[in-house]
């Protein structure tokens, strides 16, 4: 008999879904069933990166594991809730794409990160607002449309009139090869590039890790 993580993993969202009623009628607790799903979003990033899986696949595991966490969320105590960080994330001013920003957000939350999602079209001032509200440590700024540069480079010179640079780590992505490239970091003034969401995941737990051995 499958687990539960392997079920999402061969992304049947009708057994995953059974599953996750059958675990709570059985009296499993609410946040060790949404963790065995992170291990399930765990196998597809792996199965990604091995090639077996694409970018439909994980647009796929990223609905199911959603369908289920909206299941269990309302029943675990904030105090279970492990937060490894804080992320603020968006597509940049002048883009409205957001499907792999999408794909990003719920890789992140399913590794444990408290994720504030400011959708599309944002502007400078409104990243950074949110940052000093939520003190989050990393920034994530995706795009698919070259003026997204432009966007990208003044977000992080806000960011940093704002003070706020030296404490807060800058990803960005989305047409990772096409339109964003590494030639990108230096001129933005970004910290990584991430080439997908599982990319994205290793970064931010990379930069977290740091920040907590600095303290």
């Amino acid at each position: 008999m499958s687990t539960l993580s392997d079920t999402l993993a061969n992304l049947d969202e009708k057994a995953v879904l059974s599953k996750v009623q059958e675990e709570l009628s059985h009296g499993r607790p609410a946040v060790e069933v949404l963790n065995e799903l992170s291990e399930g979003m765990t196998i597809v990033g792996k199965k990604f990166e091995r090639n077996e899986y694409f970018l439909s696949e994980l647009i796929m595991s990223a609905e199911i594991f959603k369908a289920a966490a909206k299941v269990l969320e309302p029943m675990i105590p904030s105090a279970f809730q492990q937060v490894l960080g804080k992320i603020v994330i968006g597509t940049v001013e002048g883009d409205i794409h957001d499907i792999g920003k999408n794909i990003v957000v719920t890789f992140l939350r399913s590794a444990g990160f408290n994720v504030y999602d400011l959708g599309v079209d944002v502007s400078p001032a409104k990243f950074v607002d949110k940052l000093k509200e939520t003190k989050a440590e990393i920034l994530g700024l995706s795009c698919l449309l070259t003026p997204g540069f432009e966007a990208m480079k003044t977000t992080i010179n806000k960011l940093s009139e704002a003070g706020m640079r030296k404490r807060v780590k800058v990803i960005i992505g989305g047409a990772v090869g096409a339109v964003v490239t590494k030639d990108w970091l230096p001129k933005v003034g970004a910290d990584a590039l991430a080439r997908d969401s599982v990319e994205g995941v290793r970064l931010a737990k990379k930069f977290v890790k740091a920040m907590e051995r600095r303290h």
